[in-house]
């Protein structure tokens, strides 16, 4: 997979494939977490594509969105039946990607997204969407094959944007330590820090011992939460991962 944006195009079509394939008794099936249902994952994925493309719209016309704009969308998927939020989510999340495909690179150049104090440029964007996209379709795909792993194409990008996304998901234990971790697939090495000040992670060079060991998307899901004891992989070390679980409890 060449770049981000392709592998969110990628997710999307499965994410398709996927739901296609489901019956109208199971859009209420449980989902990963349990709480949340097929449909209500497909209505946080379709609100957040409308909400993300109105971003895309008003950014690269230098207005505002209107702060009422997000919690207005919420409301109506809310209203929606499961059916609508499932059909009517594959529908915002094809419109979506159709138009940061079509975005010139002039546009993507001049577009930003600004969470709070933080301004993205358009591939931070995209990698940001493709986590949450590519997550969320993990939550679906796991509820009816406990074997389910993420999108290979996407994991080499995800795993190059953990130093970001630990800043919304990441809680110090209070184990102030440092963990070397090496995953798979692709090859990656980091020292995974815990402190007062907070978690970080950085690529390290030269470390002779790893204690925790495990394959990239795993790792992956860890961070995002989704690494339960049912759905971790044979073979990884587990002296670490109760508490690593505690830091990163779900995005």
């Amino acid at each position: 997979m060449s770049n981000s944006l392709d592998a969110l195009e990628s997710s999307v079509d499965h994410l398709r494939s996927l739901v296609e394939g489901l019956s109208e008794s199971q859009y209420v099936a449980s989902a990963y977490p349990t709480e949340w249902t097929v449909a209500d994952v497909m209505s946080h994925i379709g609100s957040a594509a409308i909400i993300s493309k109105r971003g895309v719209d008003d950014s690269l016309n230098a207005r505002e969105t209107p702060p009422q704009f997000n919690q207005s969308v919420w409301d109506v998927w809310n209203a929606k039946t499961p059916h609508a939020q499932v059909t009517d989510s594959l529908d915002a999340d094809n419109a979506f990607i159709a138009r940061l495909l079509e975005m010139t690179p002039e546009e993507r150049e001049s577009y930003t997204l600004n969470l709070g104090p933080m301004s993205l440029d358009f591939e931070s964007a995209v990698r940001l969407r493709l986590g949450e996209h590519v997550m969320h379709t993990w939550d679906i795909e796991v509820a009816f094959d406990p074997q389910a792993t993420l999108q290979a194409e996407a994991v080499p990008f995800l795993i190059d944007n953990l130093q970001f996304i630990m800043r919304f998901g990441a809680k110090p234990s209070g184990n102030e330590h440092t963990l070397h971790v090496r995953t798979t697939d692709p090859h990656r090495e980091f020292a995974l820090g815990q402190s007062g000040d907070g978690v970080t992670l950085n690529e390290v060079e030269d470390v002779e011992v790893f204690e925790l060991e495990l394959p990239a998307e795993a790792f992956l899901r860890l961070a995002y939460g989704r690494l339960d004891e049912e759905h971790t992989p044979k073979g990884i070390e587990p002296t670490y991962l109760d508490e690593l679980r505690r830091v990163f409890p779900g995005i």
